[in-house]
């Protein structure tokens, strides 16, 4: 039996632990991190320092600052950009990557949580498309929707997996008991004054007694639906009794308690679909990531030959506008000699009016182009100089040959390619395992609950003899002789039992049942119809691809046409046969066909980011690592020349 001493310092022990130093790490509130920084992990911290399990722990605030790798490519007060700079800094800066690089941790956070038993709470896997430009339908699109263990709300609360489909069933089945052991410890002290109706039970008029309590008890659960418990219950009553053989009496009682479910919840299947669910969540995590990635890379290529093609354009607009300044200076030379009617002068002006709007609005689209392409490989732009920073592509829409292409691979190939690449297709089998996870899990529900139960427990007693009542005992007088008692089994208590619950009917389990077997059937049609999407996707990609193709031929062919006018009639003027103004309209003709031939360029290059998307080799096309994309830190920065 242990003295209320001892159980007044346990109990004070406890009470004074530093709490202040408990949640000394969430006292610093977080700071804005305003110069480049290392990735950061964001793993949950790993310590064997017990104390720490109940300290909350920090997330690193995160890194606004853009990567080093953006200065370096400034010269001149021009941020000069290549494609694999461009994407190099979007693996870096991206806002939808970095958003994205937190379903990862978040995942592993999930698996933490059921390795004790908890439920998951699921994991974002949509795809976000916010970079402005690059949406899916143009500026401004919104996110996509979650995927497969997405935790975005669908009708009626319930969750929506890939494609949108319910999941409301996923992880039902029987309670999963915490597999993380409790320590419970309960101490108390009581004063008890009881008035008698007679002295002869206790021969006093009031019955005065002191209790002092100390229970204490450890639980752990077992993933085979094995649940063990120890108790050990202790107590000292003194009272002020003349008859009480013993006082302060001290009496202690310990049991070892196993309870074991044999239908329902029995078996490591429904104890561990949690975690199991949890780290197919995961894989679809990671899977989820490097599909953001691709619609990342496939959006920034986008948008970087869409500033090529505006920048291109604006060239041919520049290069236009000062062939009619120098047509219209000419005419006007020739006017001031009377060589030229002035009505040759004001149609040369009309021109140049003409030329100096279209390389206003190609400015403007140039301007608007660029500004995009930062916003997209920027973590900020609040610095003006870099908001305002002109961009020049280096990789230009130039096809090689320009009129030869390479053999695209036979349709049916590019299509079983893409059947074994697409990172859909992998997200929705994993999305099917944790389907069948759970309706074998709902399944073993529909069974009874069937509990064997078995104890073990001792009894000790000890006290002092109370020398009025006149009987001496044989009881241990000590505390530790007490408790030594009730271990040595000298008053044992054992006990073996079954707990039998047969719900009649049983509806509710058998509509989970069903309808868990309902939505695993659903996700088995949108897997099928997501492979005939993918082989829709890769045709109309080849096809598009063969068309941009043909385009650039046509447009080159337009192209050389509008050259070998411009020369003959610029020849035509210098021998006298011609005007300028016919000069001037074939120039403009010819500017013309560059534009468009700038534009066949551009939607071909943009047609092969398509196709590399469509058959999943995005990543292998652009030489990215997903492992450099998950930290944010790629290769070092292209050095200035």
């Amino acid at each position: 039996m242990i003295k209320s001493s001892h159980f007044f310092f346990v109990t004070v022990a406890l009470l004074s632990l530093p709490l202040a130093d408990l949640y000394a790490q969430n006292a610093a509130p977080p700071q804005l991190i305003s110069a480049p920084q290392p990735t950061l992990r964001l793993d949950i911290p790993h310590t064997w320092n017990p104390i720490n399990a109940y300290r909350g722990t920090n997330v690193p605030p995160p890194n606004l600052a853009n990567s080093p790798r953006t200065e370096s490519l400034i010269q001149d007060g021009v941020l000069q950009l290549s494609l694999q700079d461009a994407i190099a800094l979007a693996l870096e800066n991206n806002l939808d990557l970095a958003i994205a690089r937190y379903n990862i941790p978040i995942a592993q956070a999930d698996i933490l949580r059921t390795q004790a038993g908890g439920i998951f709470r699921g994991v974002n896997t949509g795809v976000v498309q916010n970079t402005p430009g690059a949406g899916v339908g143009g500026f401004g699109s919104g996110t996509g929707g979650a995927g497969a263990g997405g935790t975005t709300g669908g009708a009626a609360g319930a969750g929506t997996g890939a494609g949108g489909l319910v999941q409301s069933t996923l992880g039902s089945g029987a309670l999963v008991s915490s597999y993380d052991p409790t320590i419970t410890y309960n101490a108390w002290t009581e004063h008890l004054t009881e008035p008698l109706a007679n002295d002869t039970l206790y021969g006093v008029p009031l019955l005065h007694s002191n209790s002092i309590y100390g229970d204490f008890t450890y639980t752990q659960s077992f993933a085979t639906g094995t649940t063990l418990q120890f108790a050990l219950n202790n107590d000292r009553i003194a009272t002020n009794s003349l008859f009480n053989i013993l006082t302060p009496e001290l009496d202690s009682y310990y049991r070892i308690e196993f309870q074991q479910q044999l239908l329902s919840g029995f078996g490591l299947g429904p104890n561990l679909r949690y975690l199991r669910i949890a780290r197919n969540n995961q894989k679809i995590s990671d899977q989820a990531f490097k599909l953001q990635l691709v619609s990342t890379v496939t959006q920034i290529a986008s948008m970087y030959w869409d500033l090529v093609n505006a920048y291109e354009d604006e060239q041919v607009k520049s290069a236009s506008l000062d062939f009619a300044n120098q047509t219209l200076t000419s005419d006007r030379k020739q006017l001031d000699l009377q060589a030229i009617p002035a009505l040759d002068v004001l149609k040369a002006e009309g021109e140049v009016a003409n030329r100096e709007q279209d390389l206003t609005i190609a400015r403007s689209q140039l301007r608007f182009q660029e500004l995009l392409i930062k916003n997209a490989i920027t973590k900020n732009l609040d610095d003006p100089i870099l908001e305002n920073m002109p961009v020049k592509p280096t990789d230009l829409s130039v096809v090689a040959g320009d009129s030869t292409f390479a053999t695209a691979a036979p349709t049916e190939d590019l299509i079983q390619q893409a059947l074994k690449n697409r990172i859909e297709l992998s997200e929705s089998d994993v999305d099917l395992q944790n389907r069948n996870i759970s309706l074998a899990s709902v399944r073993n529900s529909l069974l009874p609950t069937l509990a064997l139960t078995a104890w073990y427990g001792g009894t000790g007693l000890g006290g002092i003899d109370n020398p009025t009542s006149g009987i001496s005992s044989t009881s241990p007088t000590s505390n530790f002789g007490e408790l030594g008692d009730a271990f040595k089994n000298n008053a044992p208590d054992y006990y073996v039992g079954l707990a039998l619950n047969v719900p009649l009917r049983n509806r509710v389990a058998k509509s989970d049942e069903y309808r868990a077997g309902l939505e695993l059937s659903q996700a088995q049609l949108r897997a099928q119809q997501l492979r005939k999407q993918i082989r829709i996707e890769v045709t109309n990609a080849q096809y598009s691809l063969e068309q941009s193709q043909a385009r650039v031929q046509f447009a080159i062919k337009a192209h050389d046409l509008a050259q070998k006018t411009f020369d003959i009639t610029a020849k035509e003027q210098e021998l006298g046969a011609g005007s300028a103004l016919q000069t001037l309209t074939a120039r403009h003709d010819l500017a013309t066909a560059e534009s468009s031939l700038v534009a066949a360029r551009t939607a071909y290059q943009k047609a092969r980011i398509e196709l590399d998307r469509a058959v999943g080799t995005t990543l292998e096309s652009n030489s990215i690592s997903v492992e450099s994309a998950r930290t944010g830190v790629t290769a070092t920065a292209t050095p200035k020349p």
